[in-house]
């Protein structure tokens, strides 16, 4: 972790000597989203991103994801949302969170395909349920969604675009525990929501339905 900080911030001075003006992008900002399943509780400490000018940009987003209403199986895509704005199309992210009903905290790395940053800025025309009216849309959000045992997914989507699955991952656990060892291994939350636990003691953590 140590070296991929370096790194990063490596990548941000250099990025910063070059110059970091507003990113030429069809809209203000893009989103990133977080979920997880339903009483899987989740504390995210940390999305980092590399943009595609190689410019690091850290905590661009943190904190409780959105529950899906099912605890077995993925959302497909959505979640919790954040703008994200002045930062280039992504082209690597970092996400480090805390599964909170092992518990264990997790990291993981996803490159982001050439062929997600090309459906990010293609216009489409489409009917938008929300407003009643056609729309030129963009599958400007990508979301990510985390389960137990560090299984991830993550989507890139539009506000009336349907989800296209980006990827499947197996996190690492991250060695120094929750807060990068900060906290002495104590983790955000020290007990579960009573709905969470009643849940993990009756059915166990479902590991095999995602």
């Amino acid at each position: 972790m140590k070296r991929l900080l370096l790194a990063l911030i490596i990548l941000a001075l250099a990025g910063c000597a070059a110059g970091s003006g507003r990113p030429r992008l069809p809209y203000d900002y893009w989103y990133v989203g977080l979920a997880a399943p339903r009483f899987m509780e989740v504390w995210v400490e940390s999305v980092d991103v590399i943009d595609r000018r190689g410019l690091a940009y850290f905590r661009i987003r943190a904190g409780v994801p959105a529950y899906t209403n099912n605890p077995l199986g993925w959302h497909k895509g959505g979640g919790g949302m954040k703008q994200v704005s002045n930062v280039d199309l992504p082209e690597t992210l970092f996400v480090r969170w805390q599964s909170l009903v092992e518990p264990q905290t997790y990291k993981l790395r996803i490159d982001i395909p050439q062929w997600v940053r090309d459906e990010m800025v293609k216009p489409q025309r489409i009917y938008c349920q929300g407003s009643k009216s056609w729309e030129t849309d963009y599958r400007k959000i990508v979301s990510i969604g985390m389960a137990p045992g560090g299984i991830a997914k993550a989507w890139v989507g539009g506000p009336c675009l349907a989800n296209i699955e980006i990827g499947r991952y197996q996190a690492k656990v991250e060695p120094l525990g929750p807060s990068q060892g900060e906290t002495n291994g104590q983790y955000a939350w020290p007990a579960l929501e009573p709905e969470s636990a009643a849940y993990i003691k009756q059915h166990s953590i479902p590991y095999e339905s995602w």
